[in-house]
């Protein structure tokens, strides 16, 4: 039987809103976490102990991941109630709004304490919304996309992840060249106000989806979950654990974007602002190739061993990265820069959408997805503030902070040897048990 033309053009018109919304949305998130690095130790701390400023502005940074496991709890039971699409545009909505705010909220010189108070409440609404993001998009790219193709169509919200850092990246680098005093006056804010036309683009994009077939096949059949999260820990709880230790795998990527960023401009090593821009910037160029093409070898031989081969490859790799900026070597922490972020994170982070997904039914799949990796990342959002700890007094020591992210690396690749090949699993059949296609007394007709 033929597929209408508009059935057979969703697929791409989920992963292109998946991408384009992921896009705005880690714009957002990403362009924070350069301005941690540094710009907000000068302009909201007291700039006249340096490495205090630095750790309390890195340990803003981890906030919005301390918020996203409550959004998750809150966002993933909506989504799994009322649909993938309604979450997806208010996560972009509260993203762009409170990162307009950030840029204009006052200085610690202008309201002293309040300062610092201000940034966190919207670090916090950032993460609250970054807590349905991924999920939602991913959750509609898959339930829309051929059952061969999960983890293509899937991979495009995590690439709209990296094109919306590359985004953040260069924009941060036009205004980096303004002189310091304009830099820190008003340079720094103008990236977080053009989030204003992230929350107009967004629902502009997002408005037109449609909900996908097997929610709305499962809301007209058997019924949507009147309390998702029941369901999730009673037949997915193993899965969560897996999902919660696979999602530490982000650490290799705030430690790279933030800790690598604020150590490489310290006085101890010397490389200057723009020149490590530009390493995030190539890296994440690279990872727009990279994660597709890992996305639809993981189609082809399964989810895991790709999973496997970026999250153990991670630890080496970035051990290289951290050694070559010691060294001082800019070509040299260039090359290794774009082969640890760029092409091996890649492998990690262009599969775990289908992978994850692919562990739960679509009664829970959001709940079981956001609640999942929201708490995984929460602890990979303050890596950075450990990374800072364990680098010492003089916030030098890189090879700690390697062996801290080596060690963050192994309950990912426990996760991955302990689940289930999923690829060629039919979708209607993913993350159903023996025994759970009897009727559920906790649905309601939609």
């Amino acid at each position: 039987m033929s597929v209408p033309a508009e059935a057979a053009g969703q697929p791409k018109k989920a992963a292109a809103a998946a991408w384009i919304g992921s896009a705005l949305e880690y714009y957002d998130f990403f362009l924070y976490g350069s301005a941690a690095a540094l710009i907000f130790p000068k302009v909201f701390f007291d700039a006249s102990d340096p490495a205090t400023a630095t750790l309390l502005s890195l340990a803003t940074f981890g906030v919005a991941y301390a918020a996203r496991p409550v959004g998750a709890l809150f966002l993933g039971h909506v989504g799994d109630r009322l649909g993938r699409r309604t979450i997806m545009v208010f996560t972009l909505i509260l993203m762009g709004l409170s990162t307009f705010l950030i840029g204009c909220l006052p200085t610690r010189d202008q309201v002293g304490s309040l300062a610092p108070v201000l940034l966190v409440l919207c670090r916090v609404l950032q993460g609250i919304s970054a807590a349905g993001e991924q999920a939602s998009a991913s959750s509609m790219s898959l339930e829309h996309a051929p059952e061969r193709r999960r983890g293509f169509f899937t991979s495009f919200t995590l690439s709209g992840t990296q094109g919306g850092q590359l985004i953040a990246t260069l924009v941060f680098l036009l205004v980096a060249q303004l002189p310091d005093d304009q830099l820190l006056s008003w340079g720094w804010r103008v990236p977080f106000w053009l989030s204003a036309a992230v929350a107009v683009a967004g629902y502009l994009i997002r408005r037109r989806l449609e909900e996908t077939p097997a929610f709305t096949r499962e809301a007209a059949t058997a019924g949507v979950v009147r309390l998702p999260l029941l369901v999730l820990m009673r037949e997915h709880w193993r899965d969560v654990l897996r999902v919660i230790a696979g999602a530490l795998i982000a650490s290799v990527s705030t430690i790279f974007t933030v800790w690598s960023l604020a150590y490489a401009t310290s006085d101890s090593v010397g490389m200057s602002r723009s020149s490590m821009l530009w390493v995030g910037a190539l890296a994440n160029l690279v990872a727009l190739a990279a994660i597709p093409l890992w996305a639809t070898l993981s189609d082809r031989i399964g989810r895991r061993p790709v999973f496997l081969a970026g999250a153990a490859g991670s630890a080496v790799t970035m051990f290289l990265y951290l050694w070559a900026i010691s060294a001082g070597s800019y070509p040299l922490t260039l090359v290794t820069g774009i082969l640890a972020f760029g092409v091996v994170y890649s492998a990690a982070n262009g599969v775990w959408p289908a992978f994850y997904g692919e562990m739960f039914s679509t009664r829970v799949r959001l709940s079981g997805m956001a609640i999942g990796t929201q708490i995984g990342f929460a602890i990979a959002g303050f890596a950075v503030t450990f990374a800072a700890q364990v680098a010492g007094p003089g916030g030098d020591d890189w090879s700690a902070v390697a062996l801290f992210t080596a060690a963050l690396c192994v309950p990912p690749v426990i996760a991955a040897l302990s689940a289930r090949e999923t690829h060629r699993v039919p979708t209607p059949a993913l993350g159903e048990r023996a025994g759970q296609e009897a009727s559920h007394p906790e649905t309601v007709s939609a």
